[in-house]
């Protein structure tokens, strides 16, 4: 009897790699593909890591080139919301559109079955969770995937409640990225430098403009708008009596208001793009503002991929371009989208 085949998302990391070992020690045909998004060296060896992984596990290994494709759907996205004022989570926009969309693709015409991925999330019975150790959780990027994929997905590392134990895993399969450091940093962005990329990437650089209290009293000057983000606070160069606080963009007029921690706090958002996952909302909602954020209870309003989200506790710092994501009383994945506005 054939075995059932699986591509394997690797990106050179020890959770790819042991989600591939993983795989084939439970009896599957596994095959590792590994996208290349981006032309730098950092790539070519987390290519080179994960050639070396699977020559170890014994499996083929693939690398497809999606450059033009990521380069016009995440890095150009990127780079035009930040000149909007807008910050973006690149991560949910690959995850969509690539490690759950054109990888999925790829995956098929090399006939695999199903495709598999390192991520820190739970599928059961055809439905997406939180992951059991909610501080590794990955499933707040994953919200903008297909749903009619989720029964092609497997995640083996789900079952696991500790990245040591991943790391052990890997370290008695021989792989030689057991001990390799975790990426924390957006993949396109060289040392985390969101600045020195955006001036890099932009053929005109921003105007400069007031930075002003919501009555309009000017405090100091901005370098552009793109520079800052709802809840900043350091790197604004101005004084004042009390701690002051990034509370919007203001597009329209090129202005940074600010303002105290107080008025950062809100409830309400509208939010577009939306993705979801189950056919009706439940009556008990929770959202996600943001990845390390807290659930909290809500009330949701969908009408013309529009949705509105009511929080029924105060969130702080509610930020345009961030996602919302929804979850039910059961930790499961009810879908999200792209915060637009903040009522």
């Amino acid at each position: 009897m054939d075995k059932i085949k699986v591509g394997v998302g690797m990106s050179g990391g020890v959770d790819s790699s042991a989600a591939a070992y993983l795989l084939k020690m439970q009896g599957y045909e596994v095959i590792g593909i590994t996208m290349k998004l981006i032309d730098d060296e950092k790539t070519d060896i987390s290519i080179k890591d994960a050639k070396d992984v699977c020559d170890t596990l014994g499996i083929k290994h693939f690398v497809i080139d999606l450059k033009d494709e990521f380069k016009n759907i995440v890095i150009n996205n990127f780079i035009e919301s930040y000149k909007k004022g807008i910050t973006p989570n690149p991560c949910c926009v690959c995850n969509k559109y690539f490690k759950f969309g054109l990888f999925y693709e790829e995956a098929k015409k090399l006939g695999c079955e199903y495709i598999s991925t390192g991520h820190y999330a739970y599928i059961d019975n055809n439905k997406l969770y939180r992951g059991k150790v909610l501080e590794k959780d990955q499933s707040y990027f994953l919200w903008g995937i297909n749903k009619n994929i989720i029964n092609k997905v497997i995640l083996p590392l789900q079952d696991y409640t500790d990245k040591e134990m991943v790391r052990e895993i890997a370290r008695k399969a021989g792989l030689s990225v057991n001990s390799k450091k975790d990426s924390q940093e957006v993949c396109f962005v060289p040392n985390d430098d969101y600045k020195s990329f955006l001036n890099d990437n932009l053929d005109v650089l921003p105007k400069g403009g007031d930075i002003c209290l919501k009555d309009g009293t000017v405090l100091g000057k901005h370098n552009g708008l793109m520079y800052y983000t709802v809840g900043q606070r350091k790197g604004l160069n101005i004084s004042y009596k009390e701690p002051l606080y990034v509370i919007k963009l203001d597009t329209v007029n090129n202005k940074v208001i600010v303002g105290s921690n107080e008025e950062l706090f809100g409830r309400e958002l509208i939010a577009g793009d939306i993705n979801l996952l189950v056919d009706v909302i439940p009556d008990k909602v929770y959202a996600k503002v943001r990845s390390r954020g807290l659930l909290k209870p809500c009330t949701v309003f969908i009408n013309d991929n529009k949705m509105k989200v009511k929080l029924l506790e105060d969130e702080r710092a509610i930020t345009l371009g961030q996602s919302v994501v929804l979850y039910d009383e059961d930790n499961r994945l009810l879908g999200g989208g792209i915060i637009e506005e903040v009522i």
